[in-house]
């Protein structure tokens, strides 16, 4: 893939993907339940790789990568399946951020 991937198109390729291997979506409830799954497993990557705890044997062969894109996955499918256009969402999620928060970082003193 020599072309920067955009939301939509991510969109529709797991639709498609959907709909030719995978046979059907599974319904929203468990891509729910899956999507945690999938935080959860990227959550037990990332405290070790950054955190204080060690690995195990069965963390062996987890990339960070790979747990983003299991995530991101899910996220895509419960979008396609509830109507939602990621790249509208995103970019109104973005405006809302940078109005609200014009200063609020800025003027943080923890930061």
């Amino acid at each position: 893939m020599s072309e920067q991937l955009t939301l939509s198109a991510a969109q529709q390729q797991v639709d498609e993907w959907i709909k030719t291997i995978g046979v059907r979506y599974f319904n929203e409830l468990t891509n729910l339940g899956i999507l945690m799954e999938e935080v959860g497993e990227l959550s037990r990557l990332m405290v070790r790789l950054y955190g204080e705890q060690s690995f195990k044997k069965t963390d062996e062969g987890k990339e960070l990568a790979d747990e983003m894109a299991d995530v991101l996955w899910v996220l895509i499918c419960l979008a396609n399946q509830t109507g939602v256009n990621l790249t509208e969402a995103f970019e109104k999620n973005m405006a809302k951020k940078t109005n609200r928060d014009a200063t609020r970082h800025l003027e943080n003193p923890k930061l």
